[in-house]
């Protein structure tokens, strides 16, 4: 399967342009970016830097939240983590909390330094599991004029505990805790990184409904692309042992009773 729209999985609006753009986060790592401006503005624009969700590329969701909000009148950066898509980095498909915070306030840097922007105007928006980074970027970097988050639920806690809560008990957070160190020595002797898999694909028919919606976006031609994690192959085994030890960043705990952990939209189903 290929992605609908060359390489993106979903159609560029007629008042909006997008270019390709590199930056460096901190740790000397160049990340890739694509920067979405409207074709016609007269004045210094505010901005956002878009990222998510966990396992997604900028031709899915980012993408398609900072082409509309080019069509809003934003400048728009839609970008890759670092160890993901056409980011940087020698490891591939890796996730670090820390550095994914930074990834953000990275995009920062480098929206605040375009002359076409309002550096006092920028904000940041994290869809699904990258929310969370979102958070955290905002509670560290006062640049950050405003921040979003557009997601269904807690990267530590399904993590920790797995969704629903189902695997909540120290016992068998510590056998998890187990195989996923067991994971790194076999990968330390085989030289290679196992993974974890993307969205089950042929579907099962008795999966739930979290599971379908996942399919239903990932693995058919709405959502699919090359790049995606979640469309292809999925994560490095091990990248769960960072989420143990991140700091919770949500105030109260979120519903287990939610559907759809990837909050993704089709072109056709936006309103007003």
């Amino acid at each position: 399967m290929n992605a609908k729209y060359q390489g993106y999985s979903f159609p560029m609006g007629d008042t909006v342009k997008r270019e390709k753009v590199r930056f460096h986060n901190r740790y000397g790592i160049e990340l890739s970016g694509d920067l979405y401006l409207p074709k016609t503005a007269s004045e210094q624009l505010a901005a956002v830097a878009v990222a998510g969700p966990f396992g997604a590329v900028k031709e899915q969701c980012a993408g398609l939240y900072a082409e509309e909000l080019a069509s809003r009148g934003f400048a728009a950066l839609a970008f890759d983590p670092f160890f993901m898509g056409e980011s940087g980095g020698a490891v591939r498909n890796v996730a670090s909390p820390d550095i994914n915070t930074e990834d953000f306030s990275d995009a920062v840097d480098f929206l605040s330094t375009r002359d076409f922007i309002d550096p006092e105007r920028v904000g940041i928006l994290g869809i699904c599991g990258w929310g969370g980074m979102a958070l955290n970027a905002a509670a560290m970097d006062t640049r950050i004029k405003a921040t979003v988050t557009s997601t269904m639920y807690d990267m530590t806690r399904v993590n920790a505990k797995g969704y629903f809560d189902a695997d909540d008990t120290e016992s068998a957070r510590y056998e998890m805790k187990k195989a996923l160190n067991a994971q790194r020595t076999k990968d330390y002797k085989n030289g290679t990184y196992a993974r974890a898999g993307g969205v089950v694909d042929p579907l099962p028919k008795d999966s739930p409904v979290f599971v379908k919606d996942y399919y239903d976006y990932y693995k058919t031609e709405r959502g699919y692309t090359q790049r995606s994690l979640n469309s292809n192959d999925g994560w490095n085994v091990t990248s769960s042992l960072s989420f143990l030890l991140m700091t919770r960043v949500f105030a109260s705990p979120l519903s287990p009773h939610h559907q759809s952990p990837y909050p993704c939209v089709d072109k056709e189903s936006r309103t007003g």
